[in-house]
């Protein structure tokens, strides 16, 4: 991997990959390092079987403050065309973290705001620490929401709810945030990356086969009805049965142990 910039990547735990978004001077805004520095380590991640959990959190009191507001500003004279092919690939490096095909984490560890907080709803999970603010005030600053907010709000917190943070740009607060089911739990501040890292580690001790399906089964809404559930389940299942990981689950279980999952 080369040399990252604004983004730390570290792996704590067997499986487990954590990136870090490391510009706390400007509270974890996109940069475009940062942006550069994150498609590359998106794409080493994907290309890597032994990943099997990724944890997303920023440096510093901010998860990620959004956008930097003056790389958006800073052509305030071109058109359409111009600003469109300039959003499209900052939008698709940053969501880029939705083609990984394991479970994702965002530890939000303080203010995720704008497309800081489309970063945090494009992954899996979110854990909120205690006081951490989060919201969508694109309006409040005179542009249309952006990086799949229109997208990824309703499909986190239902129609309703996203109206309501997108029509108002209001700021929640960790505890609304978890009413609204914006966030999995808020978490204490102290030990907080520790106890994200934790879950990551038992997700990543599962059995990586059915991890990945589930994954997959889940993604975008889900399944289009009933029936395509069932017809998905009755072809993943059998997959899963079909593995040497099923056979030593089953004997773990027996015996009373933990399972130690190859991926095969």
């Amino acid at each position: 991997m080369a040399d990252l910039t604004h983004l730390r990547l570290d792996r704590p735990a067997p499986g487990v990959a954590l990136l870090t978004l490391d510009n706390p001077d400007l509270r974890n805004a996109m940069s475009d390092e940062m942006t550069a520095s994150w498609g590359a380590a998106v794409a080493e991640l994907a290309a890597d079987p032994s990943v099997r959990a990724v944890v997303v959190t920023g440096e510093g009191s901010a998860f990620c403050s959004g956008g930097n507001t003056s790389w958006i500003a800073s052509e305030p004279d071109a058109g359409v065309d111009r600003l469109r092919s300039r959003m499209l690939p900052f939008y698709r490096t940053w969501l880029a973290i939705r083609q990984l095909e394991v479970p994702t984490i965002a530890a939000v560890n303080g203010p995720a705001i704008g497309a800081g907080l489309c970063l945090a709803l494009a992954c899996d999970l979110r854990y909120a620490a205690a006081g951490a603010r989060l919201g969508a005030p694109f309006v409040k600053l005179g542009m249309h929401p952006g990086m799949a907010a229109t997208y990824l709000l309703p499909e986190v917190v239902g129609p309703a709810h996203a109206r309501d943070l997108l029509l108002t740009g209001r700021l929640v607060d960790a505890d609304e945030a978890l009413g609204l089911g914006l966030v999995s739990r808020v978490l204490e501040p102290e030990g907080f990356l520790d106890e994200v890292l934790g879950i990551a580690a038992g997700i990543a001790a599962t059995a990586p086969i059915p991890s990945r399906l589930t994954k997959l089964a889940l993604l975008d809404g889900g399944h289009a009805d009933f029936a395509a559930g069932l017809q998905w389940e009755a072809m993943a299942q059998p997959l899963t049965l079909a593995t040497a990981d099923l056979q030593e689950g089953i004997r773990a279980a027996q015996e009373k142990r933990p399972p130690r999952f190859t991926g095969a």
